[in-house]
């Protein structure tokens, strides 16, 4: 009889953690997003200077409390916040790029 197999999957954790650092890689993009908003919007009439003003404040102020949020968890992680999930998943015998080379 063969030996089981590794699962396809990754773990859990791992999985959550990926999501997580890829929900920070694409927070400036969606920061960027919202910043165009108002400029990409219907042109149909005068816009009040005051209000633009409070909403980039805002989505400024909704970004940082993002990242701060997002922060916590990665720190949260058993691993901490600058550990790669998958470096437990190179091959034995491969030697992992290290960046400085």
């Amino acid at each position: 009889m063969a030996a089981p197999r590794e699962p396809i999957y990754l773990g859990r954790e791992t999985y959550r953690r990926r999501r997580l650092i890829d929900a920070v890689r694409l927070l400036p993009v969606a920061g960027a997003l919202f910043f165009l908003g108002p400029i990409l919007g219907s042109g149909a009439g005068p816009r009040s200077t005051a209000l633009g003003g409070l909403y980039v404040f805002a989505v400024w102020f909704g970004l940082i409390i993002l990242a701060a949020v997002l922060g916590r968890w990665l720190a949260a992680a058993p691993t901490g916040v600058g550990s790669d999930p998958l470096e437990n998943d190179v091959p034995d015998g491969v030697e992992p790029e290290r960046e400085g080379r």
